[in-house]
């Protein structure tokens, strides 16, 4: 009977244990589509969080994030294709500023729009975060040669996503949360 109580401790402990997940979570961690249309997307789960359909044209970046960030998209969802936007997007710095430049605009011209708001400040907080992969050492070989995105970006996506939440729309409890994964 001595060992039982130590044992169900640990068991329930092991059970309800939410693992540490290492690396910048606006680029490491994948976010929930939930059933909602994204960019394609690598089928080597073996390849992490690095792993953008070879395939994929990357000089329609920008349109096709345009055009799947709807204002009906799911605040995970919206987190997951601008992760992904911003991972092909470390392959081309013409492509990287355009889509920036894209979201900031639609930011500036709708500061009422919490998704636009929002948008604009995750995608500039994933791409500090991507500009920092060199120096945690997160790519080795081609991967490493092919990523471009070394300069953080200029603009304060935190004030971004701060001023949408404070718009307190539906969606402000899971910009919260995004809120609370930005990494400095």
């Amino acid at each position: 009977m001595r060992f039982t109580i130590p044992v169900l401790a640990v068991t329930a402990l092991a059970l309800t244990a939410t693992p540490a997940l290492a690396g910048p979570p606006f680029i490491c961690h994948a976010f929930e589509l939930s059933g909602s249309p994204s960019l394609p997307w690598g089928s080597d789960t073996a390849a992490g969080w690095n792993n953008p359909d070879p395939a994929y044209d990357v000089t329609k970046l920008t349109g096709d994030v345009a055009r799947l960030l709807t204002p009906s998209m799911p605040v995970p969802a919206r987190m997951e294709t601008l992760r992904r936007a911003t991972i092909y997007a470390s392959r081309d710095r013409a492509v990287a500023a355009s889509l920036l430049t894209a979201l900031e605009t639609k930011a500036q011209a709708n500061p009422a729009d919490a998704n636009a708001l929002f948008d604009a400040g995750f995608l500039t907080e994933a791409y500090r975060q991507a500009s920092r992969v060199y120096e945690w050492d997160m790519l080795a070989g081609r991967a490493k040669a092919q990523w471009t995105m070394r300069a953080e970006p200029a603009g304060d996506g935190a004030r971004l996503i701060d001023a949408a939440v404070a718009l307190n729309t539906a969606q402000a409890p899971e910009m919260r949360k995004a809120r609370q994964l930005l990494v400095r």
